[in-house]
């Protein structure tokens, strides 16, 4: 025999082709994480696989390999024995990862500052998307929306990468993202940080390559200091 029925007509046993799969996987998982990225998932919950798929509406096997997808991200750890649950980061894990997100971002605000400059007069694709999430940040900031404003804050470092034009920078910041974002959720965000972006952008936009990496290194420190406060001094 050549293979079961489903394996010669591209289903899986749920019924799905493998293409629709794929898309239901990545729905599930974009769900999950924005549920853990605003806390409807504590830190330290055991997520489990059949109640997920019910309240996503969709089958087990999507759901499982979303559960999958965030273990990789290390949005979520495996149990001991079986499943999985929210990971619960520790301080070391907050050193770890602003050790790697700093160079990373310094750099990405350089290479994004001197595209911006060998574009000039003109203004490269991505610039738009960059001021448009700053602009996001400060309404979601007055309208006193902080889930609205995490994804803001995040989309605006995520565009910094895009327009920096490096693929392999981007391929990297992508292991990085969802870990941010669970940390962007979980901490402050002081005003000004907030202020610390617009001098950033400024500093993009005016093609200035050192002083949006110093703007970024400076950004990404107090970032730190603010999340080490936030999470483990007040407890």
């Amino acid at each position: 025999m050549t293979g079961s029925s489903t394996e010669r007509d591209g289903t899986g046993g749920d019924g799905a082709t493998a293409t629709e799969r794929i898309s239901l996987s990545v729905r599930a998982r974009d769900a999950v994480r924005r549920r853990i990225v605003d806390r409807r998932y504590p830190q330290g919950a055991r997520l489990v696989e059949r109640e997920i798929a019910e309240e996503l509406r969709m089958s087990r096997v999507p759901v499982r390999e979303a559960l999958r997808a965030l273990v990789s991200e290390g949005l979520l750890e495996l149990l001991p024995h079986s499943g999985v649950r929210v990971r619960r980061l520790e301080r070391a894990d907050v050193h770890h990862l602003y050790e790697v997100w700093e160079p990373l971002a310094v750099q990405a605000s350089r290479l994004a500052a001197r595209r911006v400059a060998r574009a000039a007069p003109g203004e490269p694709e991505g610039l738009a998307a960059l001021r448009d999430s700053l602009e996001r940040a400060e309404q979601a900031a007055s309208d006193d929306e902080g889930a609205r404003e995490v994804a803001a804050h995040t989309a605006f470092h995520d565009e910094i990468v895009a327009l920096s034009g490096n693929p392999m920078l981007s391929r990297t910041m992508e292991q990085l993202s969802g870990q941010l974002q669970l940390l962007f959720g979980l901490r402050e965000e002081p005003a000004h940080m907030r202020a610390q972006h617009a001098v950033m952008f400024r500093c993009i936009t005016a093609g200035d390559e050192e002083s949006a990496a110093a703007s970024t290194l400076l950004h990404v420190r107090d970032s730190r200091a603010v999340a080490l406060r936030s999470l483990f001094d007040a407890l």
